[in-house]
């Protein structure tokens, strides 16, 4: 697990990195509260932080309100480090948003009991985290995240005028696979697909489950030709081998649509959805196994279930 120590004490920073270090932690260090708070709200940050409360820059208790105030993704767990041991000063650092309170000089044992607490909140709390917005059944992100991803990029989007494209995937004659084979070669078949798109995705692009077989990819800072190529990467990584169950091996296909908010196009997601939705009703009815790019022009097509299987 890694933990962040921010200590402006360069004999106490030493000490505390290679005392946790000894405990089997990797260990982040920064030496004023500014650090610390830049690295707290970095993608892969710590999520346990011993924050020293004299330091310059930012002290400890700016360095808790901070993190409170900004970082709503993930919970960080802090433990406040200092040698103010009275009452109103462990009321204050709490109050300020710590977790918890070590005083100074401080004692191994304590620490790394404290430390472990925090550790064990701190995965409880992931584990919380992911339950909330994954699905159970394939691991990827489930509806309500992935929107909410999406709306972030869409604000992002009219503030920088980056485009944002989505690829909206449906797997073709799933119920045939469900009745021929059964739901729980369905459920096989719905796992693999999704591993196999998120091996040939972007490290930032987000990959969810919309609802049954439908899939929903979100491609920020992506232009028409580069998600054109992102689903054609897709498509050719779910057809090109069928898939292995304990059922027998299953043959798959995608049917996508892609749509894309243009640089200083501001378009809500719904619509947004509802363009990659057509598109992927036309990669339906030219044939399946294809991919079509949504045009404003396109309006809601019309079908019946054999077609949207």
């Amino acid at each position: 697990m890694k933990v962040l120590i921010a200590d402006d004490d360069p004999l106490s920073l030493l000490y505390l990195q290679d005392t946790l270090q000894d405990w089997g932690y990797e260990v982040v260090t920064a030496t004023d509260g500014i650090r610390a708070c830049e690295i707290l709200q970095q993608p892969d940050a710590p999520m346990l932080a011993v924050i020293d409360w004299m330091m310059p820059g930012m002290d400890g208790i700016d360095v808790c309100r901070q993190v409170r105030d900004t970082i709503k993704d993930r919970y960080v767990y802090l433990i406040m480090l200092t040698t103010r041991s009275e009452t109103e000063f462990v009321v204050e650092a709490m109050n300020a948003g710590a977790d918890d309170f070590v005083g100074k000089p401080f004692n191994a044992e304590e620490l790394q009991v404290r430390i472990r607490a925090g550790r064990r909140i701190s995965e409880l709390e992931q584990q919380l985290r992911l339950k909330a917005t994954h699905d159970a059944l394939t691991g990827i992100y489930n509806r309500g995240a992935l929107l909410e991803i999406l709306e972030k990029e869409l604000i992002r989007h009219g503030r920088d005028t980056r485009p944002v494209s989505i690829i909206f995937a449906d797997l073709d004659h799933f119920k045939r696979v469900n009745d021929e084979h059964g739901h729980l070669a369905g459920d096989a078949v719905l796992r693999e697909v999704s591993r196999r798109l998120a091996a040939v995705l972007r490290p930032y692009d987000s990959l969810g489950r919309y609802g049954g077989e439908e899939l929903l990819i979100v491609l920020p800072a992506c232009t028409r030709d580069g998600a054109l190529e992102v689903a054609e990467r897709v498509r050719a990584a779910v057809a090109a081998t069928p898939v292995d169950t304990d059922f027998g091996a299953i043959a798959c296909s995608l049917s996508i649509g892609i749509a894309v908010a243009d640089e200083g196009v501001p378009i809500p997601s719904q619509k947004l959805i509802h363009l990659a939705d057509d598109a992927l009703y036309r990669a339906k009815r030219g044939g399946r196994n294809r991919v079509e790019m949504a045009s404003d022009q396109q309006g809601q097509p019309d079908g019946d279930q054999d077609e949207q299987e």
